[in-house]
């Protein structure tokens, strides 16, 4: 793998979106060669401009002599694309090499293209992230890894400098089985606290007073601290939208039909998102289930 002085790496990162995009910032702050691509070349341009580094006319090029190349995408398809179709980045990586995937795709994507990588002597490790845009500005994102341990082992300290936690969850596919976890639970948060948010107002208590209150005990949770406030007041524009959270929940719910979980309220939620998408709601934050429960 290549590197330079003083622990520098080259690296490559694609797909500067909301979250990508600062998490190769961070990659470049820490004084490591970052090369980019995105499908749109101005996104590319604009971080460069503010980073350094250089920028790439596709994945294949971003790749070549990187030690570890990174991804944040869509779905299951837009990584395929980056990886093992024409230009992608399996074709100009080298031998040991180490991609590591941030898009919240399903878990048998991860084990195909982890048996993708291995036949070209690569490493494949997939590598979903929680705590959203802010978590990806600040630094402070949660990885929950699937894939080999000594690919993890390299790849971990240089993962960490956009997370406080990242962990090796298991085989190919764990890290993305996580996120799904991950995703089941928060989707019954913020159900949850947009129901009782809703009966506050509706039984005409000071909302926010109510929040206050509640958050120093049992009830508190990440989503009430940071969109308990913002859902009374109606505002609905902080990160991750309604449309990523129904691609989430469809991944979930794909998975638990293979392994025979049973998601009821899960897919409850799901219609209810679904519901939030037909009134034309789909690019609002999460929070905005609130929405359906009280009038606006």
């Amino acid at each position: 793998m290549t590197s330079g002085a003083h622990g520098r790496l080259r690296l490559a990162f694609i797909g500067m979106g909301v979250m990508g995009a600062p998490m190769a910032g961070h990659l470049a702050r820490a004084g490591h060669e970052v090369t980019v691509y995105n499908r749109n070349p101005e996104k590319a341009a604009a971080w460069v401009a503010r980073y350094g580094g250089r920028t790439a006319l596709t994945p294949a090029h971003a790749a070549e002599g990187a030690a570890i190349v990174f991804s944040c995408v869509g779905n299951d398809d837009d990584v395929r694309a980056i990886t093992v179709r024409e230009n992608g980045a399996f074709h100009g990586m080298g031998k040991g090499a180490i991609f590591v995937d941030h898009t919240t795709a399903s878990a048998s994507v991860a084990v195909e293209l982890a048996q993708a990588a291995g036949a070209r002597g690569l490493h494949f490790l997939d590598a979903p992230v929680s705590g959203g845009q802010s978590g990806a500005e600040q630094g402070v994102l949660t990885v929950m890894v699937g894939g080999d341990a000594a690919a993890f082992e390299i790849a971990q300290p240089v993962i960490a400098h956009y997370a406080r936690a990242v962990t090796l969850m298991g085989p190919s596919g764990a890290g993305q089985k996580t996120k799904m976890v991950n995703q089941i639970c928060v989707a019954g948060v913020i159900e949850g606290l947009a129901e009782g948010l809703a009966f506050a107002l509706h039984a005409g208590l000071d909302a926010k007073r109510v929040v206050e209150v509640i958050s120093k005990g049992a009830a508190t949770s990440w989503q009430m601290e940071n969109r308990g406030n913002t859902m009374i007041d109606g505002k609905f524009d902080f990160g991750f939208a309604v449309n990523l959270m129904r691609k989430d929940l469809r991944i979930a719910m794909d998975e638990a039909r293979a392994n025979g979980s049973q998601l009821p309220g899960t897919a409850l939620i799901d219609q209810f998102y679904a519901k939030l998408q037909a009134e034309d709601a789909g690019k609002l934050d999460t929070s905005s289930l609130i929405r359906l429960l009280v009038d606006r």
